[in-house]
């Protein structure tokens, strides 16, 4: 009878050990690369790729421009099979190594099942972008691939701290960064695969190919321009599709221009936050340097992190 528990035991263990993907980390780019700016979502018709271009440049990259730069459908950059079909071609074209999204809105989902991933698996590269690009960053990690949440190509306002940390992180550089205790943090320490990204499209993904896995993992969260029930309302939900119960720490970015109803909600999106996960005993850093905001660190999707919050400072630094 102890034979067969111990047989059991041991049976689930290393089943359990089989099933975690190791997450797949793509080239990281040299000097004389080149990365291919396009748009998943909505238009870029403005001439203001120019300071992107520049940084790239500076970086010792080449530079291709997609041929949605420029398209105009409505709100989007021209209709879903021609945005699934320029980074369709950029996913194929060995020749590039990085995808830049030019920018976020609305529009990825409705072309990510257009995609053909079979050469990317066999030559995987980075995609990059925030906001919207949660759509591909989930997808990627499904897929068991590694990708950079980081700014975009119309981030002209990024800080330099946040222009170099996406630098450092497509050339493979130590990416760890410390910032000043909140006053909210929950403090800990906690290690785990880096998940999340903007809290509105996690929330539109559950029940889909592209919803993410949580369990025990580092949860990344930010959003932008919700009212503030709806984070309450979002943050439900990952709770009772039993997300949060299995994570390990939570990283809280920007909850920027967040709205209120006439009759107040009561709290801010950080105190929904932290209402929502007071069951939970992990840690949480809030305020993070991460989402819609000029000070927009780098961050590496599906790969492994280290958090820890006290009362002098908040650090995360990737393995």
């Amino acid at each position: 009878m102890q034979k067969s528990i111990l047989y059991i035991l041991f049976s689930l263990f290393f089943t359990q050990l089989h099933s975690q993907k190791k997450m797949i980390t793509p080239p990281y780019l040299k000097k004389g690369d080149t990365i291919a700016i396009v748009a998943t979502a909505r238009k870029n018709i403005e001439d203001n790729l120019q300071p992107a271009i520049s940084w790239l440049k500076s970086w010792g990259l080449e530079v291709v421009i997609g041929k949605t730069i420029g398209l105009d459908n409505n709100q989007l950059a021209g209709t879903d099979d021609e945005r699934a079909a320029d980074f369709q071609t950029q996913l194929d074209n060995p020749n590039i190594k990085a995808i830049w999204c030019v920018r976020g809105g609305y529009g990825t989902v409705r072309m990510i099942d257009k995609l053909d991933f079979t050469k990317f698996k066999q030559s995987p590269k980075w995609i990059v972008g925030f906001s919207d690009v949660t759509v591909l960053h989930s997808h990627l990690n499904t897929m068991g691939f590694q990708s950079i949440h980081g700014i975009m190509p119309v981030s002209s306002k990024a800080t330099e701290e946040a222009k170099e940390s996406l630098r450092k992180a497509l050339f493979g550089e130590h990416l760890e960064y410390t910032v000043p205790c909140d006053p909210m943090n929950r403090f800990g320490s906690a290690k785990g695969e880096l998940v999340g990204g903007n809290l509105s499209i996690l929330y539109s993904l559950f029940g889909s190919p592209s919803s993410i896995d949580c369990s025990d993992k580092i949860l990344f969260l930010e959003d932008l321009d919700e009212y503030l029930y709806h984070i309450d309302r979002m943050m439900m939900n990952l709770k009772r599709n039993g997300c949060l119960e299995s994570i390990k720490g939570i990283i809280v970015g920007g909850m920027t221009k967040m709205k209120d109803n006439d009759i107040p909600w009561g709290k801010n999106a950080n105190q929904i936050i932290e209402d929502v996960c007071k069951e939970y005993n992990i840690p949480i850093i809030y305020n993070f340097p991460a989402g819609h905001m000029a000070d927009n660190r780098a961050l590496i999707i599906g790969k492994q992190v280290s958090i820890e919050a006290n009362d002098l400072e908040s650090k995360v630094v990737f393995q």
